[in-house]
């Protein structure tokens, strides 16, 4: 039975919103802007009609003929190739209960979010920009529930535009003990469900999700060819603050009841207007700074504020305590700022001085609380608690390890504990 909120809601004109995927790395848009399906961020709403498909028949092929003929019957169907001589196909049929979402790096039709290797993100130290993508192109997909409570589950690889999935004989991939076939893609699909997101936020264990929806522990590296433990009464249901990662691009999913609790773009310039009417000043220069406008924040400004992310002071752009060339290191191109390791004029703490920029994705917040407190070593900033759950949440880089970063620009973080709380200079007068 709905609840009279829940009928409320059945009965409008608006459209049930499932929540939001998040792509971790753009602060607030694509740097060519959002287009189309390739955007920063995708909403999934209810379909006019399902689209959701569920497994029915199994075929065991001994011919690969034979395979073609049944995946030409315009039904999706998942083959999962064993030999030679032996394929098995599972044909899935039409599911009124659900809808799919599907991601990945194709931008054929069956993809409803377009998702491409986050610069600076997992792979900038290992390989070259130039370098084959590592999201697959049909990657994952979402299926919701379209009555309440909407549950959103995620399954490793989407279907194709001949509607199906291939698993070849390279593939990890076996039979459970009920006789289902099931597999893993090649580089993987992870998800983290944290706990008790956004309040009393605790990361989780990051898990593997299968072709069929379930979660195993990670394998030895991601495209290992031996696939982890089944992880016992683990789900593959999103929940608020799950993170999705596709080898090269990081999700956040935040639900439609969470993002009503997540401050609005409007708080966040609301928040940026009292930091600028307290008028911070630069200790060196004594002029007045100021945070850009949230649209405009991503190209430098003459009062935007500046900070010595060793200490934490914020000034204004100066040329005051510039390093000797050899005492400068890699900080320099990590920071963006054109000076490298510098001095602070206040506490001669030596370290790099970047430009500070305000955090403007809203969903990446897990209060709405001041911004008081900066990344490092990207500046940019938002709020104590925000800085600190990502600080402490481990990213997946690269094949096996894992790293914290920035959620706005994905820049590996350094040091411990990877942020600084800011220290500005009231007017004098």
């Amino acid at each position: 039975m709905l609840s009279p909120n829940q009928d409320e809601h059945a009965h409008s004109k608006d459209p049930v919103k499932y929540g939001e995927l998040v792509i971790l790395g753009y602060n607030g848009s694509l740097p060519g802007g959002d287009r189309g399906r390739k955007k920063s961020r995708f909403a999934l709403y209810r379909r006019a009609k399902a689209n959701g498909v569920k497994p029915s028949t199994v075929h065991i092929l001994s011919n690969p003929q034979d395979s073609k003929a049944v995946n030409s019957r315009g039904q999706h169907s998942i083959s999962f190739t064993l030999s030679r001589n032996q394929t098995v196909v599972v044909e899935y049929c039409h599911d009124e209960d659900t809808d799919m979402f599907q991601i990945g790096r194709s931008t054929e039709s069956p993809i409803d979010f377009v998702v491409t290797d986050t610069a600076g993100g997992s792979k900038e130290s290992e390989h070259s920009s130039s370098s084959p993508s590592t999201i697959s192109r049909f990657a994952c997909r979402l299926v919701c529930q379209r009555n309440p409570p909407y549950t959103a589950r995620i399954y490793a690889a989407g279907f194709d535009s001949s509607k199906n999935i291939f698993l070849g004989e390279k593939a990890t991939k076996w039979k459970n003990p009920d006789g289902h076939m099931d597999g893993l893609t090649t580089n993987g699909v992870l998800v983290m469900h944290p706990q008790g997101f956004p309040e009393e936020s605790k990361q989780g264990t990051w898990r593997e999700i299968s072709v069929c929806g379930d979660v195993y522990t990670l394998r030895e590296t991601r495209s290992g060819p031996i696939r982890g433990q089944l992880a016992r009464g683990e789900s593959s249901a999103l929940q608020d603050g799950s993170l999705v990662d596709l080898c090269g691009a990081t999700l956040l999913w935040r639900t439609a009841e969470g993002l009503l609790q997540a401050p609005t773009l409007r708080h966040l310039d609301a928040l940026r207007l009292e930091l600028n009417a307290a008028r911070p000043q630069c200790p060196v220069g004594l002029s007045t700074l100021a945070f850009p406008s949230l649209p405009r924040s991503h190209s430098l400004e003459e009062r935007q504020p500046w900070a010595y992310l060793a200490c934490g002071h914020v000034h204004g752009r100066h040329d005051w305590g510039q390093r000797p060339e050899r005492h400068r290191d890699r900080q320099e191109g990590a920071s963006g700022s054109s000076g490298g390791r510098r001095e602070c004029p206040l506490c001669r703490s030596v370290g790099p001085y970047v430009p500070l920029w305000l955090g403007c994705e809203p969903a990446f917040y897990v209060d709405a609380g001041t911004p008081t407190h900066a990344f490092v070593p990207c500046g940019h900033v938002c709020s104590e608690r925000t800085v600190k759950y990502w600080a402490e949440t481990s990213l997946p880089h690269g094949t096996h390890t894992f790293r914290p970063a920035c959620p706005f620009c994905s820049a590996p973080l350094s040091g411990t504990p990877g942020w600084v709380r800011l220290i500005f200079q009231g007017p004098i007068d």
